[in-house]
């Protein structure tokens, strides 16, 4: 008998969701045990349920995907985790495999690829897009650290700094240095353009 592989879902495209969800209920072996909408929800529901796979986009409200992948290898946890994402970013996937992630798709994937996937990622493998597999030897490394890139991402969304210092837990100077360096580093003029720069490379 085959085992059901039990499936969190995490994307906050309301339709898409709704579709994913749709089509993985149709493999006989696929058992999507919650849908979120968020990076939080997406947290909770898998500590909560604990399934085999949280299947999750990259950019989401509150918690990247990267990131709830992070804190659910930091916290032990047994589930694996498959990004699925429309960001073919070599920064992106280089930051998810660092994160724990063991699988690595576009979102144009044919549904037959994604069950291949899932399947394998249950199994203890990885599945990772090709052409993506090769982007990443060539690519620049990322040079932010993990507080300027939490500082800056939050500058992007436009947040002054004495807002960015509260959000952080950090003085008014620090965040100012975090973004100034994460600037100079990127090359930028500013921090509207580093963000810009980083978003670009995969590393926001």
């Amino acid at each position: 008998m085959t085992q059901t592989i039990r499936i969190v879902l995490a994307e906050d495209q309301g339709l898409l969701r709704d579709a994913l969800a749709t089509l993985l209920s149709l493999e006989g072996d696929f058992d999507v045990v919650a849908q979120a909408a968020d990076g939080p929800a997406a947290l909770e529901a898998v500590r909560r349920l604990r399934p085999d796979i949280l299947l999750t986009d990259v950019e989401m409200p509150g918690m990247n995907g990267i990131d709830v992948a992070g804190t659910l290898r930091q916290g032990g946890s047994a589930t694996r985790t498959l990004i699925l994402t429309t960001f073919g970013r070599a920064g992106y996937l280089k930051r998810a495999l660092d994160a724990g992630v063991r699988g690595y798709l576009l979102k144009d994937t044919p549904m037959e690829t994604l069950a291949a996937a899932i399947r394998t990622v249950a199994a203890g493998g990885r599945a990772i897009a090709p052409d993506l597999a090769e982007v990443i030897w060539d690519a620049p490394a990322d040079p932010l650290t993990e507080r300027e890139r939490r500082a800056l991402a939050l500058a992007e969304e436009g947040h002054p700094n004495q807002a960015i210092a509260e959000r952080l837990g950090l003085s008014v100077g620090t965040v100012r240095n975090y973004l100034s360096e994460a600037a100079q580093k990127l090359g930028a003029g500013n921090r509207t353009e580093a963000a810009r720069i980083a978003r670009a490379n995969g590393w926001l």
